[in-house]
């Protein structure tokens, strides 16, 4: 993907709130034009999840899911702003979905935002020593630390990792073609993650 391709989808992803894989593919579509790709989200309804994001979710369902030999069990708060969208029986399996990801892949906090200042910083410093072992030079290592840290946030955020389901979006792109779907904004409260014999 060339840097010209990336800067459009990023524009494109700012522009609509849009999924990266969507954004891919409205431009691929709409040969690159930005006007014309934010319309071509907007008619299939996915530009809307983003206009949706800053409503208050105060509705919702607890979705639980034990894992099948009875030794991972996890529970997710998912909200809504109506209890007809968390009554739904597609918001429970949306709620489902995103259990089965948090006992497949561990995830430590919701979003970006929940990760401590200190977690980022010990990362960091951890990540510097080791690329000065490999002897880069600082000039690199800054150039280095902003991508790890992002890969960082793909493994220990939930709506950062890759859904399992399909790994060419990401478990914010799932919620954000729930809320296009129910015309509602939906969000990932909070979940526990329970392994017996785990910390």
């Amino acid at each position: 993907m060339s840097a010209s391709t990336t800067d459009l989808i990023k524009e494109l992803r700012d522009r609509t709130g849009a999924g990266l894989m969507d954004c891919k593919k409205a431009l691929v579509e709409n040969n690159n034009d930005l006007d014309k790709s934010a319309d071509w989200l907007r008619e299939k309804g996915i530009a809307k999840a983003a206009k949706k994001a800053g409503r208050v979710t105060k509705e919702g369902r607890a979705v639980s899911y034990i894992h099948g030999d009875g030794k991972i069990g996890v529970l997710v708060e998912l909200n809504s702003e109506t209890d007809f969208v968390s009554r739904n029986e597609a918001f429970e399996a949306l709620g489902k979905e995103i259990c089965l990801q948090i006992a497949a892949m561990s995830p430590l906090y919701v979003s970006e935002d929940q990760v401590p200042a200190e977690d980022i910083e010990r990362e960091t410093k951890v990540l510097e020593a080791q690329l000065k072992e490999e002897g880069k030079k600082p000039e690199q290592i800054e150039k280095i630390i902003p991508g790890k840290i992002k890969k960082y946030y793909s493994e220990v955020c939930l709506l950062n990792q890759a859904f399992i389901k399909d790994n060419t979006k990401t478990v914010d792109d799932l919620v954000k073609e729930a809320i296009s779907k129910f015309g509602e904004n939906i969000t990932v409260a909070r979940f526990a993650r329970f392994q017996v014999g785990g910390a």
